[in-house]
């Protein structure tokens, strides 16, 4: 298996803890996986006319926020 050495700050390892503990996550090295797995399935999903959002609604379809993919 590849392994990978990034650096990061200080802000994005708190940020890892936090999901380590508030998601179903296991390590950061899960977490990074995860992303990783959301957005090559976002991408891949997206129309390629590059005018893309995801929306996060509520249960009745209230839009709560839309996230503009790159």
């Amino acid at each position: 298996m590849p392994r990978y050495t990034i650096d990061v700050d200080d802000n994005f390892d708190q940020t890892l803890n936090e999901l380590v503990r508030t998601t179903p996550a296991t390590t950061k090295a899960d977490v990074i996986r995860r992303a990783v797995a959301s957005y090559k399935y976002l991408k891949d999903e997206a129309p390629t006319n590059g005018d893309n959002k995801v929306s996060i609604t509520k249960k009745d379809g209230a839009v709560i926020k839309d996230v503009i993919l790159p």
